[in-house]
């Protein structure tokens, strides 16, 4: 049995082993820091739609769709922009995506009416799609396998920290300088980093043969998206796993708003420190994954169905608790755990797919993860809502964490069969001269 765990530990692609340690730490931090851009740009518009609202006229139809857009085309075109860059070069696409938010983030601060706003929105949406998966995948490409779970944790983390940011600085910058210049902000970050970011990382440095087996065989890894049940588990159970985090945030102000009397401002407040804690929580977990799997990758699986049913029991209690200190310290509580299965998820598809096509891979983890959780939870929830109302709704939530939970099970029982699996395919040839 210890060989077989042993064998399962070693298999799953590493091609990380010539990569400088310090060297990768900065493709992280360059990587990361375009991350926080891609979220800047995305949610500064939220910090300014009061000025545009007064400025234009707009009703809140308008407004909620030059925010929709950006999601839409995120989830329309997040597959086929990755499979692309897997193709032909991540760290093309990568610079490529980000010089276009940015103009585009540019654009949005001159334009001169609603039309030209939604076209500079869309292009935002375009820009953004394919970055959070592929950008993922040149992280795990130069660090060793066993740190997937903590480099994933933290770069999903990076959008939460970048959704603040976004938010906060837009709205100094809109209250002193006007809302053009909190949008021109945002671009000119972006843009720093786009030029900086082909200078010093280098494709070859990152993924040398990753490329030449895509454009040599793109059928034979691309299979592996799909061809096991553990992989396949990972996508369901994060997505679902994401219906509990995604609703709570969405509807956290208006929880706020309704059940403790607290203006906009305050219970926004109060929300922003609710993602952090969320965020806080994605990096905290993983790396209790990460320390804890070393020698048993299976260990993360368990721990994230830890995380699921942790989730449950403490969102549960807090959601029946009355209004006050308690109930929110719990949320957070809860927050923190419920976003610990990022990591593992993500761990679990980078260790079950080829390296060719990691990109793709992350990109089918989004999916999953925005039409199972981040679009259908606060839709669902929002319809409960109307029928029993929210708090009664928010006491529903949690439970979706035991059908996560009851999936990474599944997965993890197929887990070393399927990692064999991927290692015999990958190696056919030291296989056969083993036996």
């Amino acid at each position: 049995m210890a060989t077989y765990l042993a064998s399962a530990a070693d298999s799953g692609t590493d091609i990380a082993h010539n990569v400088p340690r310090r060297y990768a730490w900065l493709v992280f931090a360059l990587t990361f820091g375009l991350l926080i851009s891609d979220y800047m740009s995305r949610q500064v518009l939220n910090a300014v739609f009061p000025l545009l609202k007064g400025e234009w006229a707009l009703s809140d139809s308008q407004l909620g769709l030059l925010s929709g857009i950006v999601a839409l085309m995120v989830g329309l075109l997040t597959f086929p922009l990755s499979l692309l860059a897997d193709r032909f070069g991540r760290v093309r696409s990568l610079v490529l995506m980000a010089v276009l938010w940015s103009l585009a983030t540019l654009g949005c601060a001159l334009a001169e009416n609603y039309p030209q706003m939604f076209i500079a929105r869309f292009l935002v949406g375009v820009g953004e799609a394919a970055y959070g998966s592929v950008g993922i995948a040149v992280v795990v490409a130069v660090f060793p396998r066993d740190m997937r779970s903590t480099l994933a944790g933290a770069f999903m983390a990076g959008g939460m920290f970048g959704s603040v940011l976004g938010m906060a600085l837009g709205g100094v910058l809109a209250q002193h300088l006007g809302w053009r210049w909190a949008f021109a902000g945002m671009a000119l970050f972006g843009l720093v980093l786009a030029a900086l970011y082909p200078l010093i990382v280098k494709e070859a440095r990152i993924a040398p043969k990753c490329a030449q087996q895509m454009q040599g065989n793109a059928s034979r890894p691309l299979r592996t998206l799909y061809s096991s049940r553990s992989v396949i588990a990972a996508y369901v159970g994060s997505g679902l796993q994401l219906f509990v985090g995604g609703t709570v945030i969405v509807w956290m102000p208006s929880y706020l708003n309704r059940y403790y009397a607290m203006g906009t401002d305050r219970a926004g407040a109060i929300a922003a420190v609710i993602v952090l804690c969320s965020g806080i929580g994605m990096i905290l977990c993983a790396m209790l994954c990460d320390r804890l799997g070393r020698q048993r990758p299976d260990r993360k699986i368990s721990l994230a169905i830890g995380y699921c049913l942790g989730s449950c029991a403490l969102l549960s209690l807090a959601f029946a608790l009355p209004a006050g200190t308690a109930q929110l310290l719990l949320i957070c509580l809860g927050m923190m755990i419920a976003a610990g299965t990022n990591g593992p998820s993500s761990a679990m598809v980078a260790n079950l797919t080829h390296a060719a096509v990691h990109g793709t891979a992350f990109a089918t983890l989004t999916l999953a993860n925005n039409l199972l959780g981040l679009a259908t939870g606060p839709l669902i929830t929002g319809r409960v809502s109307d029928l029993i109302g929210l708090q009664a709704a928010f006491q529903l939530v949690p439970l979706v964490s035991i059908g996560a939970a009851a999936v990474f099970f599944l997965g993890k029982r197929h887990y070393h069969r399927d990692m064999e699996r991927l290692h015999t395919s990958a190696h056919p040839a030291a296989d056969a001269s083993r036996e």
